[in-house]
């Protein structure tokens, strides 16, 4: 077995597979798929999301300077794939793909009522790095459906979600744990 040299690229994989959406105004609420988004910071959260400056959500997030993330299911891979296909300039994603959006708690962006977890974000500084601009963002507001925390413990479960990621131009499922954070050296 060896080791083949390539060219450098964007091989970090799998992703997150998530819709991301934007809009002050319901008129003009909108929504994307990105895999490009990750945690920055903890104290204070800080999360990022790289879009191409020809989307047509990019102008919406730049106006508002704020945006949501929505995490993904199985159930929503559909809609998911569809979204990040056709353009919110000649479609009403909601529309098409069936998705209930929610006015925002903290930020005028809505979520996705059939996200397990949307995440409010206020745009701190965007970079312009070539294909991508990077949208480095506080984080404002959580949401979690209820139907994942548990009364007795308050524990949110959300690998009971199916939540689903990107990987090479597949989406996967997430369903098999492998193991705890901790677990390879907790005692036995």
């Amino acid at each position: 077995m060896g080791k083949v040299t390539w060219k450098g690229g964007t091989m970090i994989n799998p992703l997150p597979a998530l819709l991301v959406t934007c809009g002050a105004r319901r008129e003009e609420w909108n929504m994307l798929t990105v895999a490009w988004a990750g945690t920055i910071c903890t104290n204070p959260p800080m999360c990022y999301i790289s879009v191409r400056p020809e989307r047509h959500s990019y102008p919406l997030i730049v106006a508002n300077m704020e945006f949501t993330i929505n995490l993904t299911t199985e159930e929503m891979v559909r809609a998911t794939d569809w979204a990040g296909v056709r353009s919110g300039a000649q479609y009403d994603k909601w529309k098409e793909t069936g998705l209930t959006p929610l006015s925002g708690e903290m930020v005028s962006s809505p979520a996705i009522e059939q996200s397990p977890l949307s995440i409010e974000c206020r745009v701190k500084e965007i970079m312009h790095l070539g294909s991508h601009d990077m949208m480095i963002a506080d984080v404002l507001c959580v949401r979690a459906d209820d139907r994942y925390i548990d009364p007795a413990t308050d524990r949110f479960s959300l690998d009971k979600a199916k939540l689903i990621a990107y990987s090479h131009g597949q989406y996967h499922g997430l369903t098999d744990s492998l193991g705890h954070f901790g677990f390879s050296v907790r005692k036995k």
